[in-house]
Order: structure tokens, then C-alpha cells, then sequence
């Protein structure tokens, strides 16, 4: 049910493409790799044997990873609406 220039089916395939592309940077997030360490490279406070082990390659305490997570990111977004109605605004 596509309204105006675009084609059926327009809305629905922008939508999977823009699913697919956040699947696909989530997968290329890079992931903790090589010896863990036994102090957090921010505070210097000792990180606990359980989360070494749970997490092979942390290099963070918990309270850092916690800050580090919750900072806000910003990442360019794609413009998906190619439609004539959307370039004219």
C-alpha cells in the first residue's frame, strides 16, 4: 500500500534494509579479545576473577563498562525516503 510516487512494496523494503544494516553494524561491533586484564584500564581497581572468566578479554571494571555503554553516540543515519514528496520539503 504505497502512496504517491513510490511503488508497492517501497515502505516495507526500506524498512528491511534498515533493519539489515543495523544487524549487520551490531555484528561488527568489536568484541573483547585477548588476555583479560586484572585491573580496568580507566580506574586501576582490581576487576573480579568471575567477570575475567565470564568475559574473556574485558579490559574494563564494571562501573566503567557501565559509563562507557551509557555515553551517547552519535552515528550518521541513511535517509531512506527517496519519494518526490520527501525532496520537495
Amino acid at each position: 500500500m504505497a502512496g504517491g510516487w513510490a511503488r508497492d512494496g517501497a515502505v516495507n523494503e526500506q524498512i528491511e534494509a534498515s533493519v539489515s544494516d543495523e544487524l549487520a553494524r551490531l555484528k561488527a561491533r568489536r568484541q573483547p579479545q585477548g588476555e583479560s586484564l586484572s585491573h580496568c584500564a580507566e580506574c586501576d581497581e582490581p576487576i573480579p576473577e568471575a567477570r575475567r572468566a565470564a568475559q574473556p578479554g574485558v579490559k574494563l571494571c564494571i562501573d566503567c563498562m557501565r559509563e562507557h555503554d551509557s555515553a551517547f553516540q552519535t552515528r550518521g543515519g541513511i535517509n531512506r525516503r527517496g519519494s518526490k514528496d520527501s525532496q520537495l520539503k
